[in-house]
């Protein structure tokens, strides 16, 4: 009995003090906190438990999250983003780090840093400069910029360069439109340095934009950095040569399949897939070559394959090699990127990627699919048999985009900086961004402006796309610069002519002359309309103005001395034979026109300032548009395509007879 008691009185001494330390009346020894720590977090003595005024742990960017206390609570797949990640600002998009209200009052202005004397810079970023200052985007007007471009020299981001620029970090913070980076666009071609080159870049970029080559997905920032192109110093600042297609043979067969030439590393980041390709190599029609004499030292470090591999990579041309094989292998080097991309696109050789993590240039607009084959390094020795099996018809397509892509986006320093900046403001101006089509298709982006449409109707380029089919006649514009004083003039014998033609929609008299316009009269009666232009300035160009009164896709442009039969007009402009397309925006200056409607009219003469004309047929007039601003097409009826003439000022149509 007595036992049980004793058992009784300690479970309820034990309850007790589980009790008191439960309600914290008592203090755990091990509890070392400091009374600094316990009034801090919202302890009070004469409270019987302690009170947390916010027992909540806030949210905090990843790039804040460095204490220990912090990286308890996340998981490792977050806790790897934190530590991998070379710069700040890992989270940042163009809703949370760039200032749209920058861009609201005066569009998209880009504005570069005055150069610091005695900065060094090199040929590649001067290209770069120079590109951007000489653009229809610069401004010398800090106050009215969008973007902001720094001069100082930030290509070169590996320390044993000779273009490194030292005490970058500094002289970015000194800065004072930095703003730790918003709305600033920053250049890279090479970061990190051996041996694990990372893309560090040495400084905090902050909430700034990245234009970086050899970028991972890892670390890049979707619809916020660019991924651009490794180009080399000799890249042409401007123009640039064509791709080397010249002929579209059928079967699209060269005389190798699969072709690379390059170094071999034989230690540290980047050898894996260079060391293996000589499994794959047969001699014949797949040549993979690769050296392992480069660099100082080299021998010290050369394996048992450095000599034959030597002796086998100098008995190819590379030129030779690259202008005569389907593929061309693109492995990566020490960096994602290589040269080698750009040297396969330009000879129409389409390029087989390794490289594993690499986040494409221009990803975001360009459909990599239609013009590379996307290989895994992991899965090397299938690479041969995976080209082999496709289909001529594919391969043909495959190289003909690689010549557009080319031409349109990398054949120049230029179009790189173009394109990137092109990307930045559809981004900014996304009601007025380009679609897919007008990026992957011809003539490109740079030359298909949204500034002159959203609705790709109005692009004579979509129009097999679309399955548009192209109105079959044409307007005539006579470029006139002598005075109107007798009826046996070449002018009015043209306009006859011209007009006589089954084809023709209208006549435009574009009057250049010093002389005012001719009274009604003195023109001839036609069977189509006849507008007389006058415009501000009177050169020899304003005949390819893209005219508000144009309502045809093909345009005549004739001189007022041609001498021309209808016959011969017939020949020129049957619709088999004559389209005239233009392919750039031009600012409509203001005109003076002038519509003559024949003898049979006897309606007033209609003089007014060119002002928007009504949508054109086709032309969408709902607010239906796709996911990225662009108007969706509408199919035309035939009976909407029948040439009208409108007059600025007056609500008048004029149908041709």
């Amino acid at each position: 009995m007595q036992a049980k008691k004793r058992y009784l009185i300690l479970l309820s001494a034990g309850a007790c003090l589980v009790l008191l330390f439960y309600l914290g009346g008592v203090p755990l020894p091990a509890a070392s906190r400091s009374r600094h720590d316990r009034s801090r977090n919202g302890y009070r003595p004469d409270q019987p438990w302690p009170h947390f005024s916010d027992p909540l742990h806030p949210f905090l960017p990843w790039d804040q999250a460095d204490t220990e206390e912090y990286n308890l609570h996340i998981s490792p797949t977050q806790k790897r983003d934190v530590n991998t990640s070379v710069y700040k600002g890992k989270r940042c998009r163009m809703d949370s780090c760039f200032d749209f209200s920058q861009c609201q009052k005066n569009g998209f202005k880009v504005y570069v840093y005055p150069q610091q004397k005695g900065e060094k810079i090199s040929e590649s970023y001067q290209n770069i400069l120079s590109t951007i200052e000489g653009s229809r985007f610069y401004t010398s007007d800090p106050g009215q910029a969008c973007l902001f471009v720094l001069s100082l020299d930030t290509l070169d981001r590996d320390q044993l360069s000779p273009q490194y620029v030292h005490n970058l970090k500094t002289k970015v913070q000194n800065l004072p439109l930095w703003n730790d980076g918003r709305n600033h666009l920053i250049f890279n071609l090479y970061s990190g340095t051996w041996p694990d080159y990372t893309e560090d870049l040495g400084f905090d970029i902050g909430q700034a934009m990245l234009a970086k080559a050899s970028i991972s997905t890892e670390n890049f920032r979707p619809r916020f950095d660019v991924s651009i192109p490794l180009f080399s110093k000799d890249h042409p600042r401007t123009g640039g040569d064509r791709g080397y297609l010249k002929y579209n043979s059928i079967p699209p067969f060269r005389k190798y399949v699969l072709v690379f030439k390059g170094k071999r590393y034989l230690t540290g980041i980047g050898s894996d897939t260079r060391n293996a390709l000589y499994h794959v190599h047969n001699a014949e029609d797949v040549v993979l070559l690769t050296t392992c004499k480069h660099g100082k030292d080299w021998q010290k470090h050369k394996d048992a394959r450095c000599d034959k591999d030597n002796a086998e990579y100098d008995k190819y041309d590379y030129k030779e090699m690259l202008h005569n094989s389907t593929f061309c292998l693109v492995p990566r080097g020490r960096r994602l990127g290589s040269f080698r991309f750009l040297e396969a696109l330009q000879a129409a050789c389409v390029p087989v990627m390794l490289s594993n993590g690499w986040e494409l240039p221009f990803s975001e607009i360009i459909d990599w699919n239609t013009a590379a084959v996307i290989g895994d390094e992991r899965l090397l020795l299938q690479i041969p048999t995976t080209v082999r099996s496709i289909h001529q018809d594919k391969i043909l397509s495959l190289r003909q985009q690689t010549q557009f892509l080319w031409e349109a986006y990398f054949s120049s320093v230029e179009k790189i900086v173009l394109t990137t900046l092109e990307i930045i403001q559809d981004r900014v101006l996304e009601h007025g961004s380009r679609s897919s089509l007008m990026w992957n298709s011809h003539p490109g982006g740079l030359f298909a402006l949204p500034q002159y449409s959203g609705y790709l109707g109005d692009f004579p380029f979509y129009y097999a796309t679309l399955g548009i089919k192209p109105y079959s006649k044409f307007t005539a514009v006579i470029h006139a610069v002598s005075p109107l004083v007798s009826q046996s003039q070449p002018i009015l014998k043209l306009l006859a002519a011209v007009a006589k033609s089954q084809y023709c929609a209208q006549i435009i008299v574009l009057w250049n002359c010093d002389k005012p316009l001719p009274a009604k009269h003195r023109w001839p009666a036609t069977s189509v309309p006849v507008i007389v232009i006058e415009g501000e300035n009177k050169v020899m160009s304003s005949r390819f103005l893209p005219y508000e009164t144009i309502v045809t896709d093909a345009v005549l442009s004739l001189d007022e001395d041609t001498v021309l039969s209808t016959t011969e007009v017939h020949c020129v402009s049957s619709p088999e034979l004559f389209f005239s397309y233009s392919s750039f925006f031009l600012d409509s200056a203001p005109v003076i026109t002038q519509t003559l409607t024949g003898a049979t009219d006897q309606g007033p003469l209609h003089r007014a300032t060119g002002r928007e004309p009504p949508p054109r047929p086709g032309q969408c007039q709902q607010q239906s548009r796709s996911a990225r601003g662009v108007c969706v097409p509408r199919p035309v009826p035939a009976e909407q395509l029948r040439p009208a003439v409108t007059v600025p000022g007056s609500h008048e149509l004029l149908p041709a007879p």
